[in-house]
């Protein structure tokens, strides 16, 4: 939990920034600062402007907001130009950081008129929390316990109308009690090709690096259709064409940075790839349980489950059967291997 802002002055003297910070903060230095530099996700746009242009006519905090798609599409920068655009401050903090009922209790009497709390992975809020939120965000109240046992008793503590942006990868994880509280929900969608290439653009003007035409449609058909990934990728061009080339973002460039990071054709990389091989060689194509494949490429079930699966499940690569995971003929083809002759249906 911090505020955007809340840096101590000579902070940076004192603590050597890791990789994890200097890539945040480069991921920060792209993020745009008003709704109309927000590239994609134009239905929800404009959705989001009506909301806020009509809660700054009547002067009056907007309803709460509630974002749900993968990671990496921009909810966060969205919270951000929410908070921007309605020129309040922004309180920054996460379901998984908000342990007791106090924790929450603690942050929202802190708040001031107008502030946007924004609260990420929303659906990892510990169910006292989330009892304690649905009042708050409806009454703009809190009741503060004193004492414990019999001797304690309930103090209402009134709150100043404040918004909070709520944001979820698993929206449908989310009880109903607290979802119906957002007054705004939007969900954010992949980009296409043609956004990202909007993207890649404008972050390398930011950067301050010269991006050919066919560079740039090169990375956006490598990222996933994810804004993030785009932008890291873009970063690693960047280097290889720093060290390495000319410092020019070719498509030559792009596509020898992106085989030194083993990012494939279409976006795969080392652990999609393990997964695919582990898949069609080891298993002769599945089906294969989630452990099982996890053990094999050396990861945790949860990292295959919500890294590698998802993107793989889209492309048309691995299918989720009762039975377990299994490999497409499209899945073969990529490895360049020839798919098994179908005897019956894998997905029966």
């Amino acid at each position: 939990m911090a505020h955007v802002a809340d840096q101590p002055e000579g902070a940076a003297s004192l603590v050597r920034p890791g990789a994890d910070d200097l890539e945040r903060a480069a991921e920060a230095a792209l993020r745009p600062r008003r709704l109309d530099e927000f590239v994609g996700q134009r239905v929800v746009r404009d959705q989001l402007s009506l909301v806020l242009e009509a809660a700054k006519g009547r002067g009056r905090a907007p309803d709460h907001v509630l974002l749900s798609g993968p990671a990496g599409l921009g909810k966060t920068t969205l919270a951000m130009i929410i908070a921007a655009e309605l020129g309040a401050s922004l309180r920054i903090t996460s379901g998984p950081a908000i342990q007791h009922a106090g924790d929450l209790a603690a942050v929202l009497s802190s708040l001031e008129e107008g502030e946007v709390l924004f609260l990420d992975e929303v659906h990892r809020l510990a169910r006292p929390a989330e009892e304690l939120l649905y009042v708050a965000m409806e009454d703009f109240r809190v009741d503060v316990v004193v004492g414990k046992g019999a001797g304690a008793s309930a103090i209402p503590l009134t709150l100043p109308p404040f918004t909070v942006v709520g944001a979820t990868t698993r929206a449908g994880l989310l009880p109903a009690p607290l979802r119906d509280r957002f007054g705004f929900t939007a969900h954010l969608d992949f980009y296409s090709p043609d956004e990202l290439e909007q993207v890649l653009v404008r972050s390398a003007g930011l950067l301050g690096v010269p991006l050919g035409t066919d560079a740039a449609a090169e990375i956006a058909s490598r990222s996933r259709g994810t804004p993030r990934i785009a932008n890291r990728l873009l970063r690693r061009v960047r280097d290889w064409a720093q060290v390495r080339g000319d410092g020019q973002l070719s498509l030559m460039a792009a596509r020898a940075a992106l085989k030194v990071y083993e990012v494939d054709e279409l976006g795969l990389d080392r652990l999609d790839r393990a997964v695919l091989d582990a898949l069609c060689r080891r298993f002769g194509g599945g089906p294969v349980g989630l452990t099982t494949l996890a053990v094999a490429v050396g990861e945790e079930p949860e990292t295959v489950e919500t890294v590698a699966e998802p993107f793989l499940v889209r492309e048309g690569l691995v299918g989720r059967t009762p039975r377990g995971r299994v490999a497409t003929s499209a899945a073969w083809i990529h490895l360049g291997l020839t798919p098994p002759t179908p005897s019956g249906s894998l997905f029966d």
